[in-house]
């Protein structure tokens, strides 16, 4: 049974196992990652319907924004459009835009968002297609070719809006993709990556969860978040909870190990699983941020 990412201890969301699945997922998960830093990789192997049932939990969820907090849809294609929520502290606090793990939305950050507010932080949250309020499909491809209108659309609300602040990336679980795809392609403009709960390989997470890896034909182990962070040599932080049954802590350990950044740090939270790594850990968590971001 595969398990997906909940709001940080929410119950679970409904899970999907297939033998039939299993197979095909056996028989067309056939990947081959360019490695050229400014090639987008080719996701189009993953994004069959039996693959994205694994990997995708789609939840529509429509609120009104908090007070100190705004809606923003960016298009991204034909009638196509991306909600996100943007918490702000002031305009010249730094900002977080945000991708979340793949049973989560926007909205969910409503009593998590204030905690960054708290430590003098602004923070910018990103739907995938499908989630929340936005429209569309999710698929490996679509999140990782929106990621670069989201961040780009955010670069500008931040510039129309006259905020001076630094810019971080962060990707939990799933959103550690978009997150250093972004890291990858927009080193000049953002001041460092936090990673939570990530994984470095989607070979090795799919054998963890109990696909046959010597049926998945992948040609490259290291695909997809691997061979970017080689590239990457912004300061990095990464999070990951010491008992992760879902993501494997070995998973954040290569993350590390294999970053190029020389300002690079991994915080382990003892005690910690995959959904309840920031309630468990709550004061090591935030104080990681605080002292990556506000440094």
């Amino acid at each position: 049974m595969l398990a997906c990412d909940t709001p940080y201890g929410a119950s679970t969301l409904s899970q999907i196992t297939s033998s039939a699945i299993l197979c095909n997922l056996c028989l067309y998960a056939k990947i081959s990652l360019t490695r050229n830093m400014f090639t987008q990789p080719d996701y189009s192997a993953l994004d069959r319907p039996e693959i994205l049932q694994f990997i995708f939990y789609p939840r529509k969820d429509v609120t009104r924004a908090p007070p100190n907090a705004s809606d923003h849809f960016i298009p991204v294609g034909n009638e196509v459009s991306i909600s996100c929520r943007f918490y702000t502290h002031s305009q010249n606090s730094p900002s977080i835009i945000y991708f979340y793990g793949n049973g989560e939305v926007a909205s969910d950050y409503d009593y998590i968002a204030p905690m960054y507010n708290q430590l003098g932080i602004n923070l910018f949250v990103a739907d995938y297609r499908g989630y929340g309020a936005s429209q569309g499909r999710p698929t490996f491809t679509n999140t990782i070719s929106d990621a670069p209108i989201i961040f780009n659309a955010f670069t500008d609300l931040l510039g129309e809006s006259h905020y001076s602040g630094s810019i971080f990336v962060m990707g939990r679980s799933l959103g550690s993709i978009p997150a250093i795809e972004i890291a990858r392609c927009y080193q000049e403009q953002i001041k460092g990556l936090i990673i939570e709960s990530g994984f470095a390989s989607i070979v090795k997470l799919l054998s963890h969860l109990g696909f046959p890896i010597e049926y998945l034909g992948v040609e490259d182990t290291d695909f997809p978040n691997l061979a970017k962070l080689r590239a990457i040599t912004k300061p990095m932080l990464i999070i990951h909870g010491e008992y992760d049954s879902l993501v494997p802590p070995s998973e954040g350990e290569a993350l590390f190990h294999n970053a190029a950044a020389k300002d690079k740090r991994l915080v382990v939270i003892p005690k910690a699983d995959h959904n309840n790594i920031m309630w468990v850990g709550m004061e090591r968590y935030l104080q990681a941020i605080k002292e990556f971001v506000l440094a």
